[in-house]
């Protein structure tokens, strides 16, 4: 299946010439009149009412129990020796290699486009990840090292990891990230207002953080470990892409809840649901607390057998990643000689 643009969504704001101070302006004051529209219909939205965009969509009640035990099921697929080689080189390729901590510097982003292009700088097979992703503040400084190659540049935006700032402020900086050289952003659904029940509030911020990211590609983040049930997590899943999400996002990361199994395979199921009924592929990405080989290829598993092949791909599946490249490096490596390298061989 191909993706195609939201047929269920305003169009972009348009970002041709957004780098020249007049076309900045403009792309300003639109966020900001976008902003002030999100604010009135939080106020007025109907609580528990669904934005008309989810009418029709499969948003039906979730077999917690079945829905832990295949996870279980799928966890427990073997992968041959002569495959694994195969399925760690496609975890680096859907890699998003992150950086989200107070102490960033530009030294430091700057060491992780080094080793998101050449990851073992011993073995040129090791394709590059996928995406760095970074603070809306050191995005320049991954664009510029990035440039010209096939590695992205992804921020985290929209007052990260809360998502609760002044919905101005939020869509500043989403355009200011972009306008920075970001070719995706992430940002956070808003959980107050839909566990509220102000679903309205929370489609139109999602909707409006879409034309604020021009180009960029958007993903949202559900922080599945607040959203308290499998029930929510599907609804949450359907209302962001409703709302134009390019990708939906399993979490922060800076939370206790992060990645799971069952998670990601409800995502998963939610996006195929929606892919049948509006004809849009979206894409899944996994992140918080994957930190070992084989919790990437379990993931693996659940996108083959839900999504099928098609969604194997950095275009469609991503895993969010500090620590897990060092692990797959080391494990693609004994495969290689038979035998682990130094720990330290492989630090990023």
């Amino acid at each position: 299946m191909t993706a195609k643009p939201a047929g269920r969504r305003r169009g972009p704001v348009s970002t041709v010439g957004i780098g020249t101070a007049g076309s900045r302006v403009w792309h300003v004051n639109t966020v900001a009149m976008r902003a002030a529209s999100v604010e009135v219909s939080g106020r007025a939205g109907e609580h528990g009412a669904l934005p008309e965009a989810l009418v029709g969509l499969p948003i039906t009640p979730t077999d917690a129990v079945g829905l832990t035990e295949r996870a279980a099921a799928l966890a427990k697929r073997s992968i041959k020796t002569t495959a694994k080689g195969a399925a760690l080189t496609l975890a680096v390729r859907c890699m998003d290699l992150t950086t989200l901590e107070g102490v960033d510097t530009p030294g430091k982003v700057l060491s992780l486009c080094a080793k998101a292009l050449r990851p073992e700088p011993t073995d040129p097979a090791v394709p590059p990840v996928a995406a760095v992703c970074v603070y809306p503040e050191l995005v320049g400084v991954a664009a510029g090292a990035l440039a010209g190659t096939p590695v992205r540049v992804a921020s985290v935006a929209g007052s990260f990891p809360a998502g609760l700032g002044p919905i101005g402020v939020r869509l500043a900086e989403i355009a200011d990230a972009t306008s920075a050289g970001a070719d995706e952003i992430d940002i956070v659904l808003n959980r107050s207002a839909f566990l509220a029940g102000r679903y309205r509030q929370a489609f139109d911020e999602v909707a409006a953080s879409k034309e604020a990211a021009g180009h960029a590609h958007l993903k949202v983040i559900l922080e599945t470990g607040e959203l308290g049930s499998y029930d929510a997590v599907r609804k949450a899943s359907m209302l962001a892409m409703a709302a134009g999400a390019d990708f939906i996002k399993t979490s922060t990361g800076k939370i206790g809840t992060s990645a799971t199994l069952p998670v990601a395979l409800c995502m998963a199921e939610a996006i195929r649901d929606f892919a049948d009924a509006d004809g849009r592929a979206v894409g899944l990405k996994v992140a918080g607390g994957i930190r070992t080989a084989k919790q990437s290829w379990q993931y693996l598993v659940v996108m083959a057998e839900t999504l099928g092949p098609q969604w194997l791909h950095p275009d469609l599946f991503r895993i969010g990643a500090s620590s897990l490249l060092n692990d797959v490096l080391l494990q693609l490596d004994r495969l290689g000689t038979g035998r682990y390298p130094r720990p330290d061989k492989t630090v990023v």
